[in-house]
């Protein structure tokens, strides 16, 4: 039992590190910091706070530095500095020391998104994730310390970037967390499925261009199928086909119309005339996607994926399942309006829990495997549509 001087002392030494503790300092790297870009969305969290779980939360961290690589019309970065009392810097190791000669941040977001930058033949576009990872990594070497990275999006457009990424956070032990916002945002309903579960098949259906919308959609299936079986066992194989041939039947039409169920915004005779249509029964869905695109995978356990791009026949993302003993599973993720866009608060919530614990919330795996399977997707789609055996992703993790 304490005595009164010792619990006296004890309560002057808690109350004494409380008033020194200061908030976890922040380093943004990012592409551009203009209206409604990723390093807007997510910076200005940290900013201002975001709305969470019924109130407005105010992250106990402190933006100190940013670096923007580009300056394009609508640039808020000056802005922002002068009004929260930041730095922005023209390099990156410069941001992570605040203009001194050792690491003087806690945490990293690095957020290269949006921005002209060039497309290589697959049609991705090279934003420099990975070379802004290797400059923050460098200066973690040269000081000898390491502290939490975000990533956002893909890791990389090269799978074999991306792989350097999470062995280099492997190797120099600091807590790494990447991807997209559909896995943390709401869904409707509100489904989880069971870990440990069977999964027959699974698919999603959504719509954008190839590349930065597809990402998501693969992401938003990932983080359903993951918890099949004993864990993720990677990829054995993948194919993306487009046009006539989408329409001949290698996935579950029940699972398509279940999927297609959940969606808010149907397109075709639901806008003309105002009433819920099925966007199947009616005929509608190929006479509304003038490209569709859809990605086969093939999981290295047995499970059969397909992911359809649907472009003028809805403007959501939805998933369904066949799950054994439990029948079909669908739900929405729910992408809510701009300019709050609030699943993005979802995702940063996620990002501030790891920069405050220094423990990440999730596997980097989960983003490691989907940049590995849209790369390879993109490979088939320029190859001519063929069949890809995919020996390198063999990517293994478990969630909890």
């Amino acid at each position: 039992m304490l005595t009164r001087r010792e619990f006296i002392g004890a309560s002057a030494a808690a109350a004494a590190a409380a008033q020194t503790a200061q908030p976890k300092r922040i380093a943004i790297i990012t592409t551009i910091y203009r209206y409604l870009s990723h390093g807007q969305h997510m910076g200005d969290r940290f900013l201002v706070g975001y709305p969470y779980d019924g109130e407005w939360h105010m992250p106990d961290m402190k933006v100190v530095s940013l670096y923007v690589d580009q300056h394009p019309e609508g640039d808020l970065s000056a802005a922002r500095a002068k009004e929260f009392g930041f730095k922005v810097y023209p390099t990156i190791a410069e941001t992570l020391r605040c203009g001194g000669d050792k690491l003087a941040v806690d945490a990293v977001l690095v957020i290269a998104e949006h921005g002209d930058y060039p497309r290589n033949e697959k049609g991705q576009i090279l934003y420099p994730r990975y070379e802004f990872f290797e400059q923050c990594t460098k200066v973690f070497e040269q000081d000898g310390r390491s502290v939490p990275v975000y990533n956002d999006k893909h890791l990389s457009y090269s799978f074999e970037k991306a792989l350097k990424m999470v062995e280099t956070s492997r190797r120099m032990r600091f807590p790494m967390l990447a991807g997209s916002s559909l896995p943390v945002t709401w869904r409707l309903p509100a489904i989880e499925l069971p870990l440990g579960c069977r999964i027959e098949e699974a698919l999603m259906i959504g719509e954008g261009g190839s590349d930065p919308m597809d990402f998501h959609a693969l992401e938003g299936l990932q983080c359903m199928v993951e918890r099949r079986g004993r864990g993720e066992t990677g990829v054995k194989a993948v194919q993306m086909i487009e046009g006539d041939a989408v329409w001949q039947g290698r996935y579950s039409q029940d699972l398509l119309a279940s999927a297609l169920s959940r969606s808010d915004t149907p397109l075709g005779l639901s806008e003309q005339d105002s009433r819920p249509q099925s966007l199947i029964e009616s005929g509608q869905l190929p006479k509304l996607v003038k490209n569709p695109a859809a990605y086969f995978i093939e999981y290295r356990d047995g499970l059969r994926a397909t992911l359809l791009m649907l472009n003028g026949a809805l403007k959501d993302f939805n998933f369904a399942a066949r799950v054994q003993g439990a029948g079909t599973q669908s739900t929405q993720f729910l992408l809510t309006p701009e300019p709050n866009v609030t699943y993005s608060a979802c995702l940063m919530h996620k990002v501030e829990e790891m920069f405050a614990s220094g423990k990440a919330p999730y596997p980097v795996q989960r983003t490691l495997l989907v940049s590995g399977i849209l790369e390879s997707c993109l490979t088939s789609k320029v190859q001519g549509h063929a069949r890809l055996e995919t020996p390198h992703l063999d990517v293994t993790y478990r969630v909890s």
